[in-house]
């Protein structure tokens, strides 16, 4: 698979259908300057994207990167794009997939409209406990669900970064071919917090975001961050060193 290095990431610039699956479990992340923007002050969850087998653009803005510094257009692959893509091969394949993450009403309304959208596809859930750091009780239990169904495909929501520290510490003891880190996306299917389609052609869905939970402004300065870091490497004035800047 080919990859371009954006300010230390490696970042898959081509289409999902380019993604094959196996039998050894792959992880999946997006980035964006949000992300990238906390990954500079969280080692750990700087490790995991890093270490992600497939990192892809989570909106146009961190494809700048990509198209300043290397002169290459990357398509856009955010959260609600790799869902739709991958619920819908595993549909075509009669392929399992287990979602993790978020309350079990919003499970439920998820699997009860992918039995219209995807009847193909068989679909299993689990709803883990809402806390900041999970036990190893709790991590068993989870993966004792995820494993005893034995998915293609593994979605986990429980907000970045947690979801992609928690994907990245498990990855060995997972057993399925794919797993995605796709953040707000189950609210969105399960029709908790819609959004419009123009939002999403527009690519304005952090937009739509903020407005919704007006709280998350504070993490916009992480893409004040992403731009300065991104003008000094096309200026020449930092270059990255083992990844790092």
């Amino acid at each position: 698979m080919d990859f371009v290095n954006c300010l230390g990431f490696n970042v898959f610039p081509g289409n999902l259908q380019e993604i094959t699956l196996s039998k050894e479990n792959k992880i999946l992340n997006t980035i964006s300057p949000i992300s990238y923007g906390i990954s500079t002050r969280d080692k750990l969850f700087r490790q995991a994207l890093k270490s992600s087998d497939i990192l892809v653009l989570d909106g146009v803005y961190f494809g700048l990167s990509s198209l300043f510094l290397h002169g290459r257009i990357m398509t856009v692959n955010q959260g609600p794009d790799v869902f739709y893509h991958f619920m819908k091969r595993m549909n075509a394949v009669h392929g399992k997939v287990f979602l993790l993450g978020a309350s079990n009403s919003t499970l439920e309304k998820m699997k009860l409209r992918a039995l219209v959208d995807y009847p193909n596809a068989e679909v299993s859930f689990f709803s883990p406990p809402y806390k900041d750091e999970f036990t190893d009780e709790d991590n068993r239990i989870m993966l004792e669900k995820i494993n005893s169904f034995e998915p293609d495909i593994l979605f986990v929501s429980m907000t970045c970064p947690k979801q992609e520290k928690w994907a990245f510490k498990n990855k060995n003891n997972i057993k399925a071919c794919l797993t995605c880190d796709i953040g707000a996306v189950f609210d969105w299917y399960a029709g908790i917090k819609p959004i419009a389609p123009i939002w999403w052609k527009l690519r304005l869905a952090w937009l739509k975001r903020l407005i919704d939970r007006p709280e998350m402004i504070k993490r916009y300065p992480n893409i004040v961050l992403f731009f300065w870091h991104l003008f000094l490497a096309v200026m020449g004035i930092k270059k990255y060193r083992n990844g790092n800047f």
